[in-house]
């Protein structure tokens, strides 16, 4: 999804550069996106969309942090040692 907004906007870049219409065009094409942006319908749904990044920014913060550590103890082999609770040298009883 993130190919094709980009790929298209690409495209729009590309005919407001090209275009031999020039300023006059882009002044259209401008206030077309901006009224699209003012619309209450796309401002709700950017309203919903920020709603759910801030309920899920803890858990995507958590889910990197435990995947970082995974990585670190794989590339070193050893656990970190806020995740094993001990100091280095010293060994853990269960």
């Amino acid at each position: 999804m993130k190919g094709k907004i980009l790929f298209a906007a690409g495209l729009g870049l590309g005919y407001v550069l090209g275009t031999r219409a020039g300023r006059e065009r882009y002044e259209q094409m401008k206030s077309a996106a901006a009224r699209l942006w003012n619309d209450p319908r796309v401002q709700r749904q950017v309203d919903h969309a920020e709603t759910f990044v801030k309920d899920k920014a803890p858990d995507v913060a958590e889910f990197v942090t435990d995947n970082a550590k995974k990585v670190v103890s794989q590339v070193t082999g050893r656990k970190p040692a806020a995740e094993s609770g001990t100091a280095p040298g010293t060994t853990k009883s269960s």
